[in-house]
């Protein structure tokens, strides 16, 4: 591998990386910058490829965040990224954390990412207050459709209710969660917990 020295890659002990494209979300909105930030970084000419060390990549409120990364070009518009180690997504209002994952850029906009591996794990702030967490072997972030796919011992809860399949897909923006299928003899479980009633109370013995 051609690594390239500390020196010319890093400015006070970081790697500091604008895209000058970014996506926007609509023809009027202006277009954001992409930061990527990192401790480290060597690249092979030969195969176009980097390594980054404790990376984090922002762009408005979506951050990609991993203690190692690899990937195929920084060219934003189309590269993918291999990340390991502490990883943790925030897309679209959802936030999904493990020790795995793969980033697929398209159009300098995050197109999809899959994480798996230990502790595999997606949250979101729900408008009411609550929050929804959910776990699975295998989540799915699809940006065309802004939803989370939970695949594998699928588990998703709303802090009280909560729901089990073999795969569970959530909205992000309507924050609704579909599963089961028929064809395919997939089936749920719900567990529902009633509120406690405040007007209940405990007599006194006499």
């Amino acid at each position: 591998m051609a690594a390239l020295r500390p020196s010319a890659l890093l400015i006070s002990g970081y790697l500091l990386c604008v895209a000058p494209l970014a996506w926007t979300q609509s023809p009027a909105a202006p277009a954001a910058e992409i930061v990527l930030d990192a401790a480290s970084s060597e690249m092979d000419y030969r195969t176009n490829t980097l390594l980054f060390q404790d990376l984090l990549i922002t762009q408005g409120s979506t951050r990609v965040k991993a203690g190692r990364a690899r990937s195929t070009g920084l060219d934003f518009a189309a590269s993918s990224w291999t990340l390991s180690d502490g990883v943790r997504l925030e897309l679209d209002g959802g936030v999904l954390s493990s020790t795995e994952a793969t980033v697929i850029f398209r159009d300098n906009r995050v197109l999809s990412a899959t994480i798996r591996g230990d502790n595999t794990a997606f949250e979101q702030k729900l408008r009411n207050g609550n929050r929804a967490s959910g776990k699975a072997r295998e989540i799915l972030f699809d940006a065309a459709t802004a939803t989370v796919i939970l695949q594998g011992d699928a588990w998703l809860s709303d802090g009280r209710n909560d729901i089990r399949g073999d795969k569970l897909v959530y909205d992000l923006a309507a924050e609704r969660v579909s599963a089961g299928n028929t064809a395919s003899g997939d089936r749920v479980r719900i567990t529902i917990r009633p509120p406690a009633d405040p007007n209940t109370s405990v007599r006194p013995p006499r």
